[in-house]
């Protein structure tokens, strides 16, 4: 049921935002237009595969914009001719002055930390990846530098020390859409008072977010068992950990592991050094202790859980480098 309220762009691309666009409608706001990225080749046909919103957005007769430059001129008069009142910004890309500036009220960003902490691409990642046992979502004012527009309102939520970042995402998905709509509730009625982040900003570093390369999702077998946990729940389901299993026959394998355990044992060989039954369990030697591999991906396979694996791959003479 439509209600008063601003006119909305919002601008968006994966599941993630499409949550918040759901709840923006649930409420009755009108939105009067949806930006996404263009259309991609996807598969191994590489056929084009719209973005989830704009899927969204196409099945709830919302016009959708596609623009490749956001500052290109044909874009900008576009988005002009909506005539919105205010920009909701939720998992999409850096917007130049033309683009935030344009509405009335401003436009405003979700953000998958409690900023100032985890300004950056990967937020939820890094959070888990670091052993964080707190994290949330933010709403702020989107000014000329990444993540450090004025705060608006935050959600801070517990991580229990099992979850894996794609645990936290779909906390942080729902509990984010909600923020949405309180943060538009806020802004429409006139009772939001942003703060400066820097006035917030503790005596505590401040830890960074950046995108995640390939590279950098690589295990580093020499770290403890405990750093390797969270580095790999942090990084499951996506991208994902990966390391190189050598065979015994001398075959250089790539495997992405979603899950594993630190084992109360002490190491049986250098880092990277597999113990197993070749039936149920699956240990690697850290640099401090064992960690047990519960998840596991051969390159081109399905992940399968350790027991499965092993009923078709022997791991016997194998190692990860």
């Amino acid at each position: 049921m439509a209600r008063s309220g601003p006119g909305i762009v919002f601008m968006g691309t994966p599941e993630f935002a499409v949550e918040s666009l759901k709840a923006i409608i649930r409420a009755g706001y009108p939105v009067k237009g949806v930006v996404t990225s263009q259309d991609k080749p996807s598969g191994r046909g590489l056929q084009l595969r719209s973005s989830p919103v704009k899927i969204f957005a196409l099945e709830n007769n919302i016009p959708v914009l596609q623009p490749l430059k956001l500052k290109d001129p044909d874009f900008l008069r576009a988005l002009h001719n909506l005539h919105a009142e205010l920009q909701v910004i939720v998992a999409f890309r850096m917007l130049p002055e033309e683009v935030w500036s344009m509405p009335p009220l401003g436009t405003f960003n979700l953000h998958a930390s409690l900023l100032p902490q985890y300004r950056g691409a990967a937020p939820i990642n890094w959070a888990v990846m670091n052993g964080e046992t707190k994290t949330g979502v933010t709403t702020f004012f989107l000014n000329h530098e990444i993540d450090k527009g004025s705060l608006i309102y935050q959600e801070e939520i517990n991580i229990s020390p099992e979850e894996t970042a794609g645990d936290v995402h779909d906390r942080l998905m729902i509990i984010g859409a909600d923020l949405v709509v309180k943060t538009i509730e806020g802004i429409a009625s006139g009772q939001v008072k942003a703060v400066d982040q820097h006035l917030i900003e503790s005596n505590l570093p401040l830890r960074p977010a950046p995108k995640l390369f390939k590279e950098d999702c690589k295990i580093d077998w020499k770290r403890d068992s405990l750093s390797l946990y969270n580095f790999i729940r942090g990084l499951s389901p996506y991208p994902a950990a990966w390391s190189e299993l050598l065979t015994g026959g001398g075959e250089i394998l790539k495997v992405k592991i979603f899950f594993a355990l630190p084992v109360n044992l002490p190491a049986a060989g250098k880092p990277g050094i597999l113990s197993t039954d070749n039936r149920n369990f699956l240990h690697v030697s850290t640099g401090e202790g064992m960690i047990a591999i519960e998840r596991i991906q051969l390159e081109g396979k399905k992940q399968l859980y350790t027991a499965e694996f092993l009923h078709g791959f022997s791991a016997v003479n194998c190692r990860f480098q």
